[in-house]
């Protein structure tokens, strides 16, 4: 059980959301530390003590290597035998392979390049400085780690999406659950498509609290350039737009926590969440560097934490549009009897966190009883 978190995650990593959000069907945390944040091995055992609770007949140890139509229904082939069924629900979730941009192929043999799928410490990355291509959560918790261990670090970044780690003396993704934010539903939303593709916020899980964004990784001393844009003969060269990018994810933002002012001010919870709280704008250099020689072993490596996406090299049935991208409404795909969970947004903005598949589960199970 949980195969990604045991195989596929660096070694410090930790949830986002703070314990007491992690809740599956009638297993809530109860453990001593509510508002801290799981380790890998905690989600790993997590994960464990529900499957043992529910003993749901899970096959383990088993691949499935085919998807396809079968009369009414479909066949599914694994490296463990043959099953036939009426409906099939996709759970396989949205980051199997990690995202790497063709631009790749231009990077000199001499640096290394890995993505967080590889990626499990500092210690695992040869001599030199690294680059890190991103600017989402993963991108900015990698750039902090390997620059605390004593590696220069260059992070390029392109569109991303800030937040405080505390607001008002409250976990931000407290102030998401409970004004309702991640509650909005899928068909609510203006534009469905991009809502699906945002990146995840600039967020950490440390003891500390701590806020993670590009304001932080400058303290530590990471250098901050604009979006990964091409290769030319070995040199990497990079968007003018960073100062845009920023002041844009800070308009965002102060968007956000002004809506959760409001909340707070129309619900009465204002005196239990104390006065609100403004933050200083990114500290953009007053002039990035456009350009970075991958010959000269000043970088020796390059992080790709340019996202994820699924894998249906095994769905052999035609619901996948031009991009790869499963076609389905609110998780009922484009063929009868197909359905999907785990997927960004599928019902709800909370669709990807552990506690939100399951009103997203109950909706597929209504469709597949009814």
């Amino acid at each position: 059980m949980a195969n990604s978190w045991r195989r596929e995650r660096w070694d410090s990593l930790r949830l986002l959301t703070p314990n007491w959000q992690s809740r599956l069907p009638g297993q809530d945390y109860t453990g001593p530390d509510p508002d801290g944040y799981m380790t890998m091995g905690e989600v790993v055992e997590f994960i464990e003590r529900f499957a043992l609770a529910t003993r749901a007949p899970v096959r383990t140890r088993t691949t499935v290597t085919s998807v396809r139509p079968d009369g009414d229904g479909y066949h599914v082939s694994t490296d463990q035998g043959e099953l036939r069924c009426r409906s099939v629900v996709l759970a396989s979730g949205a980051c199997n392979l990690a995202t790497v941009p063709d631009l790749s192929a231009g990077v000199p043999s001499a640096v290394t390049q890995v993505t967080p799928l590889d990626y499990r410490g500092p210690d695992g990355l040869p001599d030199g400085g690294v680059l890190v291509v991103g600017a989402s959560a993963t991108g900015v918790q990698l750039a902090a780690e390997l620059q605390r261990s004593g590696r220069a670090v260059t992070l390029a970044v392109g569109e991303h999406v800030r937040l405080p780690r505390l607001y008002r003396k409250r976990d931000v993704l407290w102030w998401m659950d409970a004004s309702g934010v991640w509650d909005q539903r899928y068909d609510e939303v203006d534009d469905l498509s991009r809502a699906r593709k945002l990146p995840s916020p600039q967020l950490v899980g440390t003891p500390e609290r701590s806020t993670l964004d590009l304001n932080a990784l400058t303290g530590l001393g990471v250098e901050l350039v604009g979006r990964f844009a091409m290769v030319r003969d070995g040199v990497a060269l990079f968007s003018g737009g960073l100062r845009n990018v920023c002041s844009l994810a800070d308009l965002k933002m102060k968007r956000l926590l002004a809506t959760f002012d409001e909340w707070a001010r129309t619900s009465g919870r204002e005196a239990e969440v104390g006065p609100p709280e403004e933050f200083p704008p990114t500290d953009v250099p007053a002039s990035s560097r456009l350009k970075l020689d991958l010959r000269t072993g000043e970088i020796g490596s390059i992080v790709w934490a340019t996202g994820y996406r699924p894998d249906y090299s095994w769905l052999d049935v035609p619901v996948l549009d031009g991009k790869g991208r499963l076609r389905h409404e609110g998780g009922v795909v484009d063929a009868p009897g197909l359905f999907a969970l785990g997927l960004p947004m599928l019902r709800r903005r909370r669709s990807t966190f552990i506690n939100g598949i399951e009103d997203d589960a109950r909706d597929v199970i209504g469709r597949l009883v009814s």
